[in-house]
């Protein structure tokens, strides 16, 4: 170890000298490597990667637009991939500013189908329930056309068959015998004072005494005491109202016959079917206490006023009975297969591609020549429903392209990105009240005055939605209304500067139905139809 110490410290100055040339050497080779490499960079105009000089990138979701990152990953809320924004965006010169652009990962998770718009005729199946009814006019009523006491009485019990010129009864009348002697008076002056016999004859004649009973009383000579009342059809005793004994005034009523071989089947027809029926129109119907047959009929007459309490009309159909089986007021159930009246080839929609806030109809139309599916917003006017399909009044052509599935996914998409949907026709972006950790989202108030709110509405049918709606906006502020009858909740878009959700609740109750705050009074919950009465 000494002889090493010794060494070094001997060659000391050596060392020192080589460590000096070393480091000289190494700087100037280093040194004219960085200035040759840096020139190279900047005669190659800056080739290398500039960090500083790329756009940044922002990815968001294509199903929860409010989600935007500076970098790429998954959303937080449905875990899809996010995207560039400007992937969701179409190009070009024809670009409309409430088309909403989605992937087709996205549109895919969505379920989103579509289906071009063509014509067709439409068709429904209608179900009607009715009643068996007599036919009006073959119902005779008979009244006492005098005075008298009821001697004799042939029909003993309701639902009796009888023919026509049949006794029902008989009858003693102090009147009729006068009128009787009046006659056999007058006989004796028939060649001299024509005049005065007629007058007699006639008198018996608006008492309902046919000639062969005035004749025979002349060929008698004296008044009859007792006379038959007859039926003056053959069919079926419905109601007596007479006693053996009874005392009756002229006008009493004391029979009512009806001819049962021919009937009525009266359908209960609902206000929106009405289009769908024309005379004419075969119904094949079948009635439940006759199981195992089927009758079939055609439209006879259509009921041209509509009953205010249960909102239907009456469709007749005459049914032969002979062997009288069907009776009046069985239940009977029919299904009329029907065209619109008077109608050609319509443009048709299938339901699940509308949306329907009872004042508008909307549909997502598809737009051609994108690379990725796009969608606008499109208001149109229904015609009839038909079955499965809705008439398209106005608002498509035929050859577009619409959503028919997933069209709900589209509108929530839209709205919350503030383009045109169902519930903010005019667009503009609206708080979705999330916030998920650090993820950065940027929201656009919803425009300026406008609130949304729910309320719980009470109701049970569509006569019932129309009704709770036409009342919401018949309040001045109120831009939308949707009532649901499954929740019983009506989704209100209003002016909260114009008005609040009580005066829009106390505008419901006033109609007859129960609100949140307010109750319907009973004098008009009491009148609604019977298919509207929801409190149990």
């Amino acid at each position: 170890m000494k002889n090493i110490i010794q060494n070094i410290k001997e060659n000391f100055k050596l060392i020192i000298g080589v460590l000096i040339v070393g480091i000289f050497l190494g700087w100037i080779f280093f040194h004219s490597g960085g200035e040759t490499t840096h020139e190279t960079q900047e005669m190659e105009g800056h080739e290398g990667h500039n960090h500083e000089s790329e756009d940044p990138t922002t990815w968001t979701c294509s199903m929860h637009p409010q989600i935007k990152q500076d970098e790429p990953g998954q959303c937080p809320i449905c875990a899809m991939d996010l995207i560039p924004l400007t992937s969701m965006l179409s190009t070009g010169d024809d670009v409309d500013p409430n088309e909403i652009t989605m992937t087709e990962s996205a549109a895919k998770l969505a379920s989103i189908q579509t289906m071009i718009v063509g014509t067709g005729t439409p068709q429904k199946s209608i179900y009607l329930q009715g009643k068996i009814q007599e036919d009006e006019r073959r119902i005779s009523e008979l009244t006492a056309r005098f005075g008298g006491r009821i001697e004799e009485l042939f029909v003993n019990y309701t639902g009796q068959n009888v023919r026509k010129g049949e006794k029902l009864a008989t009858i003693y009348s102090p009147e009729l015998v006068t009128a009787q002697r009046e006659l056999l008076e007058a006989v004796a002056f028939r060649e001299t004072r024509p005049a005065l016999y007629m007058a007699a004859k006639g008198k018996l004649r608006l008492w309902d005494l046919n000639d062969e009973q005035i004749k025979s009383i002349e060929e008698l000579g004296e008044p009859l005491l007792y006379f038959d009342i007859l039926s003056p059809i053959s069919g079926t005793v419905t109601m007596r109202h007479v006693a053996l004994g009874d005392y009756v005034k002229e006008g009493t009523a004391l029979f009512k016959v009806v001819d049962l071989t021919k009937v009525w089947v009266l359908f209960d027809a609902y206000e929106s079917d009405l289009p769908w029926i024309k005379v004419n129109d075969e119904v094949n119907f079948s009635i439940q206490s006759l199981p195992g047959k089927s009758f079939s009929g055609k439209v006879s007459f259509i009921d041209p006023f509509i009953d205010s309490k249960t909102r239907v009309a009456k469709v007749r159909i005459e049914l032969n009975n002979s062997k009288q089986e069907v009776k009046p007021e069985m239940f009977t159930s029919g299904i009329l297969e029907s065209k619109i009246a008077g109608s050609g080839n319509e443009i048709l929609i299938p339901k699940t591609s509308l949306l329907w806030t009872g004042k508008r109809a909307v549909v997502y139309v598809k737009v051609q020549d994108r690379e990725n599916p796009s969608f606008l917003y499109r208001e149109i006017v229904l015609g009839p429903e038909a079955g499965n399909f809705y008439v398209v009044a106005d608002g498509l052509n035929e050859g577009e392209e619409i959503a028919v599935n997933g069209v709900f996914k589209i509108d929530a998409a839209a709205q919350l990105q503030g383009l045109q949907s169902m519930m903010n026709p005019e667009g503009g972006m609206v708080s979705t009240g999330h916030n998920h950790g650090n993820t950065s989202m940027t929201e656009t108030p919803a425009k300026s005055g406008t609130e949304h709110t729910m309320l719980k509405v009470g109701g049970l049918c569509e006569m019932c939605k129309d009704r709770i709606e036409t009342a919401a906006l018949s309040v001045s502020g109120v831009e939308s209304a949707n009532w649901d009858s499954e929740s019983q909740m009506v989704h209100l878009n209003f002016d909260d500067s114009k008005t609040n959700s009580e005066e829009v609740q106390k505008a419901i109750a006033k109609v007859g139905h129960d609100t949140e705050k307010f109750k319907a009074p009973d004098d008009v919950y009491n009148n609604l139809p019977e298919c509207c009465l929801y409190r149990k």
